[in-house]
This record gives structure tokens, sequence and C-alpha cells, in this order.
């Protein structure tokens, strides 16, 4: 049972943070541009991160799902990192980090 709440939250998570940035309101793209990245570039994160929620939801694909996760987790900490933004931005990468370990070690 647990591991089908963490599955599910990381899938909401990932897909509703995908959203978010494939939306890419002025403010989202003016972050993107901040730490460096063409404005544009918030719809292909986005994009990325609505796939890694659909790997993520199926048993076949999750470790794929898992390992794109990591990588769009790891390059965020080092975006935010980079840009000196961390304490801004520490909730939801522990959020996330968090139920990647829990389903990749439960799972």
């Amino acid at each position: 049972m647990l591991r089908t709440i963490a599955i599910w939250l990381l899938v909401a998570a990932f897909f509703g943070a995908g959203l978010f940035n494939a939306i890419g309101t002025s403010a989202t793209q003016d972050s993107f541009a901040r730490w460096g990245y063409p404005r544009w570039w918030c719809r292909v994160t986005g994009g990325l991160e609505m796939a890694t929620a659909i790997l993520i939801a199926f048993s076949a694909t999750r470790r794929i799902g898992l390992v794109l996760g990591a990588i769009i987790i790891g390059a965020a900490s080092i975006t935010v990192l980079r840009g000196r933004e961390l304490l801004h931005h520490i909730a939801p990468l522990t959020l996330f980090v968090a139920l990647l370990v829990l389903v990749a070690v439960i799972g």
C-alpha cells in the first residue's frame, strides 16, 4: 500500500510540475532565462517531467522513469545551486528526492 501511494504521489508530482513548466507563464520563462536557459526551455523541461510521470506510472517502464526523474532532479538541483536559489527550492527538491528514493527502494 505504501508503495502504491508513493508511486502515485511521484507521478502526480512530476506531472504537476511538468504541466506547470509546459504552460510556461512569463514568471516561469523569466526564471529559466535568469538561470541561463532559453525562455522556451521550460516547455522542454515540462515535457520531460510529464514523460517521466507516465513512465513511472507503468510498472514495465518504471525504472526508466525513475532514472529520468533522477536526472531531471539532479539537473534542477545543479541549476538552483548555480543560481544561488537553493533555499527557495529546497522543499520541492527534497520531496522529489524522497519520493524517488522511496519508490526505488520499495519497488
